[in-house]
């Protein structure tokens, strides 16, 4: 299994999101988009300034992030083995000064290890809510709300494949004023 697979929930990991001075520019090329990157209707979506960025609604919210519940599976996910992930570590540095004879490890052994287990698991539930807060979907949600509190339209697009990625790129870099994407 991918690494990607076992951390995140969702179908789509990158949302790339295109910039247009108005809406009938993206709708053309959101028609054009879903030909050439063969995109299906679920993964293209057109935010405007109907869509007031400054109160959100759900509406908005499923634009920007349409799998609510693979959202849900990625902090699930992202928390479990993260966290197991970090234990072991603490485990495993544990038995290294073990074997090296350090004597604050070896006089209470019980005690070390579940500290540096503790300590490593812990760490590792930090950088698994770091995952799931996705930092880089932040870089793309606000400036699509930037610009459509200025009154332009974002296409945004949630790829599938690496294939619909790099060809929804290509069109909308073509097409449109800024494009930005998630990792």
């Amino acid at each position: 299994m991918r690494l990607k697979q076992l951390l995140f929930g969702e179908r789509s990991l990158t949302k790339v999101a295109a910039l247009f001075a108005s809406k009938a520019q993206a709708e053309s090329v959101a028609q054009e988009l879903k030909r050439a990157a063969q995109v299906d209707d679920a993964q293209v979506y057109l935010i405007g300034p109907e869509d007031d960025a400054a109160a959100p609604t759900p509406a908005f919210s499923r634009k920007l992030e349409p799998e609510q519940a693979g959202i849900w599976r990625t902090m699930i996910r992202t928390h479990l083995v993260m966290g197991f992930v970090g234990g072991a570590i603490g485990v495993l540095i544990w038995l290294g000064l073990m074997a090296a004879g350090n004597p604050a490890v070896r006089s209470t052994p019980g005690m070390a290890l579940f500290g540096f287990v503790a300590f490593a698991g812990a760490i590792g539930l930090l950088l698994g809510g770091l995952l799931t807060a996705r930092p880089d979907h932040s870089r793309v949600i606000s400036t699509v709300r930037r610009a459509i509190r200025q009154g332009r339209w974002a296409l945004v697009v949630h790829p599938l494949t690496p294939q619909q990625l790099h060809a929804a790129m290509r069109e909308l870099r073509q097409r449109s004023e800024r494009v930005v994407r998630s990792l």
